[in-house]
């Protein structure tokens, strides 16, 4: 399944919706697009994962990174819509703490 980054704006976030698979395969080209949408328009992102079908741990760094780079300019990543596997992801390697995550 291939993978797409869809954007909306918002006034407090910076919406972003992960769709299909978020793999090896695809997360430089997912960073490189998240963090040049946020360099447009500094604010807090949302991801909505309503769509988002599979993550690996490669996907998880690149959430990781993302965080790691706009942390610096005192936002934050928020989280919702989950499946209940990827959600188990987060759990098992604690990154539910890292991020906030909604329902």
């Amino acid at each position: 399944m291939d993978f797409r980054l869809e954007t909306k704006d918002s006034e407090d976030f910076l919406i972003l919706y992960p769709i299909g698979e978020l793999d090896v395969y695809n997360t430089n080209a997912f960073k490189e697009k998240a963090l040049k949408l946020y360099n447009k328009d500094k604010k807090d992102i949302l991801f909505d994962c309503k769509d988002l079908k599979y993550l690996d741990s490669t996907g998880l760094g690149s959430l990781m990174f993302i965080l790691k780079n706009i942390k610096d300019n005192g936002h934050k990543i928020v989280i919702e819509n989950l499946s209940n596997s990827i959600m188990k992801l987060f759990k098992i390697t604690q990154l539910d703490e890292m991020f906030e995550i909604r329902g």
